[in-house]
């Protein structure tokens, strides 16, 4: 899953409170490059606060009650169902199951779901541009403009469940 972050151009980084050996060795394992060992919750909010200030959007995942904090603070947080339940309070999004898959799932969800709104805000902005003026101008009767407002709708509401349908390879 590390690999798999870092090949859609994700920074992963590992902030723990373990020991630096413990720490060390996992990260080598999982090829995670930036690691910090020792963390305190006050240092690992101090990190995520470092990162935004470089521009970042930082997703944290967390299951343990120093995590919290650092949970709460972050742009978006993910925590395990098994975790300690402060940590699930503070997460955004509480997945099921140990392996963390439902990381990248959330991921490409999001992405996909900002990518139909952005549509869903651009077919609204085409849709006055042109039927508003034409109304105002008196050149629809009420019915077709009526008819017109009902079918907008619809076609944003059906963009919109394509996300629903959509599988988990890629973007749309």
């Amino acid at each position: 899953m590390i690999a798999g972050l870092k090949e859609r151009g994700f920074a992963v980084e590992l902030l723990s409170g373990d020991r630096e050996d413990v720490v060390s060795r996992v990260a080598d394992e999982l090829g995670i490059g930036e690691a910090r060992s020792g963390a305190t919750p006050v240092e690992k909010v101090a990190r995520l606060r470092e990162l935004e200030r470089a521009g970042r959007h930082v997703l944290m995942v967390g299951d343990d009650l120093n995590d919290a904090p650092a949970l709460a603070a972050a742009h978006v947080s993910l925590s395990p169902s098994s975790a300690a339940d402060i940590s699930q309070v503070q997460a955004d999004l509480v997945f099921q199951g140990n392996l963390l898959a439902p990381v990248a799932t959330a991921l490409t969800t999001g992405r996909r779901a900002t990518a139909l709104t952005r549509q869903n805000i651009a077919l609204a902005i085409v849709y006055n541009a042109i039927a508003v003026p034409f109304a105002v101008a008196g050149f629809v009767t009420p019915l077709v403009a009526a008819v017109a407002m009902s079918s907008s709708s619809l076609l944003v509401t059906l963009n919109a469940l394509r996300l629903r349908y959509a599988r988990d390879g890629g973007t749309q």
